[in-house]
């Protein structure tokens, strides 16, 4: 679909409240017509591979995130979804470090989820309002509904925590009965992933970008639950991907764009060898036909794939720099309901 930029509507900075509750009461009264875009923001491009799991870094990377995102703001409506896996990875290591020293249990994966979402969410949230003049960020710490029965939590397969060497990834599942898996040339913890079915919250987010705000939302997938027979919910002991989640919340939002914003320029066709080549432009049966890693690229290939089939808009995968490329169909990785099943650059 065609983005059209349109003009920023007056007001003061979001310091001045008054001034944003009236912007939001404006957008939500008069039909906001510009496209509604979900951007992914993944681990990597928020935190860079190597870098310290600390506040000053999350901030920094959060900072320049906003910045990039807000070169996009005043051309549509925006909700923004992240990824925790270093975060969530490095809150269980302090929990459980805490809970041998008082012999009390660990805090479980669903309340760590919530932690972490709430801890980026927030930075994120300050972030982009210090950056998009004249609108109201808001974050929301995010259920998502899986299945008890999912056969992830008998194959874990999600990446948390920081990377280690081989020897110590094993000598640290022998001693805390970790799942550890290679990711890349290093090793790190896996845990399981179900399928997201459906976003808890999802009448509180479209209110609330009908009423004119950017929504911060299903942080690293969002906090797993599952739902009894009376309707009741309680948290479970997963970690839910970022990308399958985000593709769950546009379909049922019915957003224009899905953008998945990563540290890498897009899909590529035999990835670490010289003939590889970036996919360019793909429809989802074109994409489907190639070999993705599970572990990286695979979930996100498939969350495109999904939105794209089911509601007939647009997806990208590419890098976070490029995202008016992105959102205009020129950069990335893009990904259509029609035309030419798979266009790449040259080998």
């Amino acid at each position: 679909m065609g983005v059209k930029s349109e003009p920023r509507a007056a007001g003061a900075s979001p310091a001045a409240a008054p001034a944003v509750t009236l912007r939001a009461a404006r957008v939500g009264s008069g039909g906001d017509q510009r496209p509604l875009v979900v951007v992914a923001l993944g681990g990597n491009a928020l935190l860079k591979r190597g870098e310290p799991l600390d506040a000053a870094s999350q901030q920094r990377a959060a900072r320049g995130a906003a910045k990039v995102i807000a070169s996009i703001a005043p051309r549509c409506r925006l909700i923004v979804t992240h990824g925790n896996g270093p975060q969530v990875g490095l809150l269980a290591l302090w929990t459980e470090a805490y809970s041998r020293a008082d012999a009390s249990d660990p805090y479980p994966l669903d309340i760590l989820g919530a932690e972490s979402s709430g801890q980026i969410g927030y930075v994120i949230e300050l972030e982009l309002d210090n950056a998009i003049e004249g609108r109201a960020t808001v974050a929301i710490i995010t259920r998502t509904l899986v299945s008890a029965d999912d056969p992830a939590f008998s194959n874990p397969t999600k990446f948390i925590g920081p990377i280690y060497e081989e020897a110590d990834a094993k000598r640290l599942a022998s001693e805390r009965g970790w799942v550890v898996k290679a990711d890349g040339s290093h090793w790190r913890r896996v845990v399981p992933s179900p399928e997201p079915r459906a976003i808890v919250q999802l009448d509180a987010i479209r209110g609330l970008v009908e009423a004119g705000f950017t929504v911060v939302c299903t942080g690293g997938g969002g906090v797993p639950v599952v739902r009894d027979p009376d309707g009741h919910e309680q948290g479970i002991e997963a970690v839910i991907d970022k990308d399958l989640a985000s593709s769950v919340l546009a379909t049922d939002l019915g957003a224009d764009v899905l953008i998945l914003a990563t540290d890498v320029d897009g899909a590529y066709v035999g990835w670490g060898t010289p003939e590889k080549r970036r996919v360019l432009r793909a429809t989802p049966a074109g994409l489907r036909a190639l070999p993705f890693p599970p572990g990286s690229m695979g979930p996100k290939v498939e969350a495109v794939c999904r939105f794209v089939e089911r509601t007939g808009g647009r997806a990208a995968i590419g890098q976070l720099e490029a995202i008016v490329g992105l959102l205009e169909g020129t950069a990335g990785t893009q990904v259509v309901a029609t035309g030419p099943d798979l266009e790449t650059d040259e080998a």
